[in-house]
């Protein structure tokens, strides 16, 4: 993976891993590769993991506020920075039955998080609509078709877990693209 790449941390020990390295291959995708606690409650071979960039610890925060909303969720492994007990130097956590992995950066980095990737949570109804999108849509301007952006820049789709039925009336389609939040009653 490091060939025509960039090695982001070399292979070796770690606080948080025995063995682990991160890489970003000639494609600009990264990867975090780490051997795992045998004793440890098994965790899936591929995991999501979280960058937060910027000046300020932001990992904890954000973890703690998702593993709070989403049912089946919880905290893992969450070893902090050495210099910084705030930052997390490496997390792990799961969020409605899904592990992922989350760090804060330590440096300045020239990224942060994009709509290109986001998190798509099916709601029962209305109700649950209302209560992710009130905690998780902090940027009005990035509101559209169920889509928001919450305060460390994470994206999410919040939609109906019947979505797919929706839209098969006569004009759903339409109308769910002039609204930001869905609302059911109105597709």
């Amino acid at each position: 993976m490091a060939d025509g790449g960039e090695v982001r941390m070399p292979l070796g020990a770690y606080p948080f891993s025995k063995l682990y390295g991160w890489v970003e291959d000639r494609f600009g995708v990264n990867w975090q590769l780490m051997l795992a606690d045998p004793g440890a409650e098994r965790r899936p071979m591929l995991m999501p993991q979280f960058l937060f960039t910027g000046p300020a610890a932001q990992a904890r925060q954000a973890i703690d506020l998702y593993t709070g909303l989403l049912p089946d969720s919880g905290t893992g492994m969450l070893v902090p920075q050495p210099a910084d007990p705030d930052a997390v130097m490496f997390a792990e956590f799961r969020l409605a039955g899904q592990w992922f992995s989350a760090m804060d950066g330590g440096t300045a980095h020239d990224f942060t998080f994009t709509p290109g990737l986001s998190l798509e949570v099916n709601c029962a109804g209305q109700e649950e609509i209302d209560a992710l999108w009130e905690v998780l849509s902090a940027v009005p301007e990035a509101e559209q078709c169920g889509w928001s952006v919450d305060r460390f820049g994470v994206s999410w789709q919040i939609v109906p877990d019947n979505m797919g039925e929706l839209m098969q009336k006569p004009g759903a389609y339409q109308r769910m693209l002039d609204m930001k939040k869905i609302i059911i009653a109105e597709l």
